[in-house]
C-alpha cells in the first residue's frame, strides 16, 4: 500500500468513526431532552402544579402509580404542617447526565433546584416503538 492510499484509508476510517459518534451524541442528546422534561414535570406533579395524568404516556404503570401516591402523600403532609399546598416553587433542571446501557436503554441522573433545596432524580428510559418511556424513577 502506498503512502497516499494508506492516508485515504485512514481518513475514511476517521470519517466513519466521527459519523458513528455523531449518531450516538444525537441519540444521547434526545434522551437527555426527554429526561429533562419528564423530571421537570415530575417535580411539578409533586408540587401540585401539574396533573400526574400528563405523565401517563411517559411513565410505565408502576412508576406512574408510585408518582401519584407520593404526590398525594406530599400534599397531605403539606396540608398538615404548613396549611399550604404550594410546596415547591419554580423548580429548575440544573444538569442531566445520560449513560447508554444499550441503543434502546439509558440511565439518566438529573439535578433539580428549587427555592430552598436541590434534589437528585434518577430514571431509566427504554425506547419502545419509537418513544421513550420511564421504567424506573427515583426522586430524592
Amino acid at each position: 500500500m502506498t503512502a497516499v492510499t494508506a492516508r485515504r484509508h485512514a481518513d475514511r476510517q476517521r470519517t466513519k468513526r466521527s459519523a458513528t459518534n455523531a449518531g450516538a451524541d444525537a441519540s444521547s442528546l434526545d434522551v437527555r431532552l426527554v429526561a429533562r422534561s419528564i423530571a421537570q414535570a415530575a417535580v411539578e406533579v409533586l408540587a401540585g402544579t401539574r396533573s400526574a395524568l400528563q405523565l401517563s404516556r411517559s411513565l410505565d404503570a408502576p412508576c406512574f402509580l408510585s408518582l401519584q401516591h407520593r404526590a398525594a402523600l406530599t400534599r397531605q403532609h403539606a396540608a398538615r404542617t404548613r396549611g399550604s399546598l404550594q410546596i415547591h416553587r419554580s423548580p429548575m433542571v440544573r444538569s442531566v447526565r445520560a449513560c447508554a446501557i444499550s441503543d434502546s436503554i439509558y440511565e439518566v441522573s438529573i439535578v433539580v433546584s428549587e427555592e430552598q433545596r436541590s434534589r437528585a432524580i434518577a430514571m431509566r428510559l427504554e425506547q419502545s416503538e419509537g418513544t421513550w418511556q420511564v421504567t424506573a424513577l427515583e426522586i430524592g
